[in-house]
């Protein structure tokens, strides 16, 4: 009986080592992640998107008013 435990308890933890990611995937996703945001910035200060929020927050004002 306690060979068996022993056993189930083996494999689970052999699960758990495999569970998270290797420091390949982390570089590789802060990499997406930061190219990701690098984009997101590029939209977000262009003149066009400036404008559209600011345009909406004024509306938002003059409703709030």
């Amino acid at each position: 009986m306690m060979g068996k435990i022993a056993r189930a308890f083996r494999r689970r933890l052999d699960v758990a080592r495999d569970a998270g990611m290797s420091t390949a995937e982390y570089a590789v996703g802060t990499i997406a992640a930061t190219a990701f945001a690098g984009l997101l910035y590029k939209i977000v200060t262009s003149a066009e998107v400036q404008k559209a929020l600011l345009g909406i927050i004024n509306k938002a004002l003059q409703l709030a008013q």
